[in-house]
């Protein structure tokens, strides 16, 4: 069922809001749901490929068992390993402000504790 026009606007306004507030996490996000489900059909063929092989390699020798077993430890983690990179495309997606994780930081001053301060007055409006 598709979204009706005032839940698909409601969707990309907070779309939006997200990208204003955190554009490293709704980055982050969307890179992780974009490549999801390629990976996860890998790692699935592969961990059953792995599991034939050990059950071949109870009946033959051990060698094609552990073959097997690494097959399938690799094959999952390579399912559920968080991407490595994300594009410079991706990182301003549909609706992101213009600058939000294009260029370096340029203040970097204070201590840990003073630049989440001043991150959460910005939130807020306080600045």
């Amino acid at each position: 069922m598709p979204l009706s026009d005032h839940e698909q606007r409601l969707l990309d306004q907070m779309e939006q809001a997200l990208y204003a507030e955190d554009p490293r996490f709704a980055t982050h996000m969307q890179g992780v749901a974009r490549r999801s489900h390629k990976h996860h059909l890998i790692g699935a063929v592969g961990a059953l490929a792995g599991l034939g092989l050990v059950i071949v390699g109870i009946n033959t020798t051990w060698i094609v068992g552990g073959i097997g077993f690494v097959l399938m430890v690799a094959a999952l983690a390579f399912a559920f390993a968080p991407p490595r990179k994300v594009e410079a495309t991706a990182t301003r997606g549909r609706g992101a402000p213009r600058g939000a994780r294009g260029g370096r930081r340029t203040q970097r001053s204070g201590t840990f504790m003073q630049r989440m301060e001043d991150r959460w007055d910005r939130r807020r409006g306080q600045w």
